[in-house]
């Protein structure tokens, strides 16, 4: 089973496979930088080439970038938008550096450009990037509280449909949930893998954050809980990490670290509810 966790540059982008490792993880995510700024990533080659070793002697990967939440695709603005397509493009060049698969990105929000609107731009920003070869921009679903895209399935695939890149597709499970996809019964996940199927196409799903919902089906708060104890509940992440269609994809935690436990305990959690 691919399983890791969101885990910290800290002293090195290089420690963030030593924290992975910590946690009994064998895939994970990080950010380049802080995530509330605008920031470049200013990853040196000697750095990079030790975050390759070390994913490499340790066995761990795929790893993905998480962008800024400061990037909106969406917005009608120009100032923002050049700021979201500068930094993207800093992120994919990052991801290069460090043979880093992914860069997952949320669309944004349309601020008022309407939900076509919103797409468009979103589709046009990304069309600006020039990704690397070996280098995958995701768009991850999302909560879809406001005017934020990405919470119905139908928004993923229409920016697929719109943009040049070869995109693919992030999976957050308790973003669907919040969303308004049930994902609390085994019945709920394949009606909604069916249904993700059918409009954006399995064959575009690359990565599954795998978190449980504070907040119940449907209600577009976004707040992460530990596995199987959330509004998700058990049945509902056993069905994720255990259906055909997800197996073999990598699992990337983003759950709390609260009531003395962290991502080591949701690592054995996933690992325990796929059993």
């Amino acid at each position: 089973m691919l399983i890791g966790a969101h885990t910290s540059i800290a002293g090195g982008v290089y420690n963030a496979v030593d924290e992975q490792v910590e946690y009994d993880g064998n895939c994970g995510q990080i950010f380049s930088h802080s995530p509330q700024v605008w920031q470049d990533p200013n990853i040196g080659d000697d750095e990079a080439e030790r975050f390759r070793e070390r994913s490499d002697e340790a066995g761990v990967g795929p790893w993905v970038i998480h962008a800024s939440y400061l990037v909106n695709l969406c917005t009608p603005k120009d100032d923002l938008r050049v700021k979201s397509v500068d930094s993207m493009q800093k992120e994919v060049d990052a991801a290069d550096t460090l043979g880093i698969e992914y860069v997952n990105v949320h669309l944004g929000a349309h601020t008022g450009a309407g939900v076509e609107g919103g797409l468009d731009n979103a589709a046009s920003a990304l069309d600006e990037l020039d990704v690397p070869e070996d280098v995958t921009v995701l768009v991850e679903s999302d909560a879809g509280s406001g005017t934020k895209l990405g919470g119905d399935f139908a928004h993923l695939a229409g920016v697929l449909e719109r943009s040049e890149q070869d995109l693919e597709v992030c999976l957050d499970t308790a973003h669907a949930f919040a969303a308004g996809y049930d994902l609390s019964t085994a019945e709920g996940v394949e009606e909604t893998i069916a249904e993700f199927d059918e409009v954006v196409g399995l064959d575009n799903l690359a990565c599954v954050h795998l978190n449980d919902s504070k907040h119940a089906c449907g209600t577009n708060k976004d707040e992460h809980a530990h596995l199987g104890e959330g509004e998700i509940g058990e049945e509902g992440i056993s069905a994720v990490v255990s259906h055909e269609a997800l197996r073999d994809l990598p699992f990337v935690l983003e759950t709390p670290t609260e009531d003395g436990r962290g991502f080591a305990w949701n690592v054995e959690r996933a690992r325990e509810l796929r059993a």
